[in-house]
């Protein structure tokens, strides 16, 4: 029987609690959690911490720091650590939703030849998603945060809204 990943159990509390209407929380319990593992913690950890924190948060920079934080550990994730955590789970999976979440963050700021690479970065992986709803939810945002790169647009989209 394999060991409960305690951190991971507490990640997934404060997701769900944000997911529940408490952001606010959620934020608190996952900021906590950063300390405890720190920038040179357990890279599944941290990525996961991360990417998910950069969701719950209000403004664009605040989310555009968490998620070029959950980058950064996916780079340092190896497979073999991943897998440990769970036997299915593919570190080149990551990239595609990454990208994507820091061309949105990009484009919410006006940075918008920044977001295109980005969304580029993203397109550039999608073959490492199955067409499951997790790979149909990371390429409809794509469509999403294309179109409104082609409008110009730095308004939060309907289809991520804040938590």
């Amino acid at each position: 029987m394999t060991a409960v990943d305690e951190t991971m159990a507490a990640i997934n509390e404060a997701v769900t609690l944000g997911r529940q209407g408490n952001p606010g929380q959620a934020r608190e319990q996952l900021a906590a959690l950063w300390v405890t593992i720190g920038a040179g913690g357990d890279a599944l950890h941290r990525v996961s911490l991360a990417h998910f924190l950069a969701d719950l948060e209000d403004h664009a920079a605040d989310a555009l720091t968490w998620d070029i934080r959950a980058l950064d550990a996916a780079d340092s994730l190896t497979q073999e650590r991943a897998e440990r955590h769970h036997a299915g789970l593919s570190v080149a999976g990551f990239y595609p939703s990454l990208h994507l979440n820091l061309a949105d963050n990009y484009r919410r700021l006006g940075a918008f030849e920044t977001a295109h690479r980005h969304l580029d970065a993203a397109r550039a992986r999608l073959d490492t998603l199955d067409e499951d709803g997790y790979g149909l939810g990371v390429r409809a945002g794509i469509a999403n945060v294309e179109a409104a790169l082609s409008n110009n647009s730095t308004e939060r989209l309907a289809t991520h809204p804040a938590v």
